[in-house]
């Protein structure tokens, strides 16, 4: 007997993987228990859900007993088609890679641990932008604190390996052991079995820097050995500009996001700031993008673009392509 969850529910879950306080994390708990369908199949589920509740009660209480002192907050709200955080060991060019690919201007130096706090900036990709944020090194004695919060609630993350050290490989490999002891997986392709909600699977990008230093083809090949079937793997010098427009390029695709314009009737469309949504987006879904008024009032729409006429009456649930433009009514 299947435990059929719900939309709503799954909706509840995603939330919870990405809260970053426990008081958080406590309230999407009691969604899921109050959205979990209460029958025999779902006794264990529910049986999970009642301990976690149970310990995240328990420490609240403790954080409210005992309040720690205030620190600086570290949460970047998402900004652009998606966000992207870069991580990696001590000098692997994260730094220098958010210079080439943004206008931030984070200090950038030859020697370990020049990042101190996460520095973000905004990507170009012909029309559209993507955040990225780069973070202080992680090593096997290094990992600050809500580095893992921070790359849990991006929509996925880039992973640096340093070509132009022997122990560059190794170095990134305990950089995903450390992520994955805060329960912080990084992997190509989240799994479709991934059963524990409070296990984060994010979708990752390797790149491998500094290809064009003595000895890196052969480090690449021992990249290739051990990330190859775990990894999309692109090669690049953010130093000189080697492959970086293509990963610029790879950077957007990753994301999986198509561009859809819009238009106010009897005028041209508005073609500098498209709306961007997951592919497979109904008309609907990227309504609400627009405003959640329109989300709930959409009658039609009018469409120019793919598997279309120009002008055609589409209803609320057509799938949108890249690159439509809608006249939205409502």
């Amino acid at each position: 007997m299947a435990v059929n969850l719900t939309p709503q529910y799954l909706e509840a879950e995603a939330e919870y993987k990405k809260a970053q306080t426990p008081e958080d994390r406590l309230a999407c708990l009691k969604r899921m228990w109050a959205l979990v369908p209460k029958h025999k199949a779902s006794e264990k589920l529910q049986a999970e859900l009642k301990t976690k509740m149970s310990d995240l009660k328990e420490e609240v209480e403790q954080a409210r007993k005992h309040p720690k002192k205030v620190g600086v907050s570290h949460k970047i709200p998402r900004q652009g088609a998606g966000q992207y955080v870069i991580v990696g060991a001590a000098n692997a060019g994260k730094s220098r890679l958010l210079t080439r690919l943004t206008r931030a201007t984070p200090e950038v130096a030859p020697y370990p641990f020049t990042t101190h706090e996460p520095h973000a900036g905004m990507m170009e990709w012909q029309d559209v932008k993507v955040q990225l944020i780069d973070t202080p090194p992680i090593t096997a004695d290094y990992l600050e604190p809500y580095v893992s919060s921070m790359v849990r609630a991006a929509d996925a993350a880039l992973l640096m390996v340093d070509l132009g050290d022997d122990d560059g490989p190794f170095a990134a490999e305990t950089v995903l052991e450390r992520l994955a002891n805060v329960k912080t997986i990084l992997t190509g392709q989240k799994p479709a079995d991934a059963d524990d909600p409070s296990i984060a699977h994010i979708r990752t990008l390797l790149l491998a820097n500094k290809v064009d230093l003595e000895g890196a083809a052969d480090r690449l090949e021992i990249v290739r050995e051990m990330f190859g079937g775990r990894f999309p793997i692109h090669v690049l010098s953010a130093e000189h500009g080697t492959g970086l427009e293509d990963t610029r390029e790879a950077i957007y695709r990753f994301l999986n996001v198509i561009r859809v314009y819009t238009k106010q009737p009897g005028k041209p469309p508005d073609m500098t700031s498209p709306f961007t949504c997951p592919a497979g987006s109904t008309l609907v879904e990227m309504a609400a993008l627009v405003h959640r008024d329109f989300a709930q009032n959409l009658k039609s729409a009018r469409i120019w673009g793919t598997g279309v006429y120009d002008g055609q009456s589409v209803g609320r649930e057509h799938v949108l392509s890249d690159k439509d433009v809608v006249e939205l009514h409502i």
